[in-house]
């Protein structure tokens, strides 16, 4: 008699454990563990204590994989650069971006527009930035407008300041009116 109570107690203690986890898994599913989620997110670069980048999203997702650790910026991204003496040198957004934590390096597509204090305006679908190298780069179609001409041409390189850049490829160079020649 004691014997079956025992066995019985076991029994039920054990199903009712599964249940219990089976609930567990429900409530908190196994993707969800993958990823943390932060909102307004601005994460800053330094160097020997001067900001050098700034990375500014609404929505990151940071995805906890061993194997290819990144954080998401799905709801679009803004990263300002500076100079050395903490002014802004450059702003570049896009509709999407994702970093690579192994690689320190960040993809960013989707309506990708970089201007910089000098009047210079990049536009293309799709660049990349070597954290480590400092460099920011792309082998896509793009459109670079200056106050005195516009540029079109394929593959691209440029410091992060945008300061200094080079098109691979030149497809065309377009003039652009000046005031004067406008009236």
């Amino acid at each position: 008699m004691i014997l079956r109570f025992s066995m019985i107690s076991i029994l039920l203690l054990l199903l009712s454990c599964g249940s219990d986890l089976k609930e567990i898994d429900y409530v908190i599913a196994e993707e969800q563990l993958n990823y943390e989620e932060a909102l307004d997110v601005s994460m800053i670069y330094s160097d020997s204590a001067i900001v050098r980048v700034n990375v500014s999203a609404p929505r990151m997702l940071r995805h906890l994989d061993r194997e290819n650790p990144r954080q998401e910026f799905l709801d679009g991204v803004k990263i300002t650069f500076y100079n050395e003496s903490n002014r802004p040198q450059s702003v570049l957004t896009s509709k999407y971006a994702v970093r690579y934590d192994k690689k320190n390096e960040i993809e960013i597509r989707d309506s990708v527009v970089w201007q910089s204090n000098g009047g210079e305006r990049l536009e293309t679908e799709e660049l990349f930035w070597d954290e480590r190298k400092e460099r920011v780069y792309n082998n896509r179609f793009l459109t670079i407008t200056k106050p005195e001409e516009v540029i079109h041409g394929i593959g691209f390189e440029a410091n992060q300041e945008f300061t200094e850049w080079t098109i691979h490829a030149v497809e065309g160079i377009f003039l652009r009116p000046t005031k004067d020649e406008k009236n």
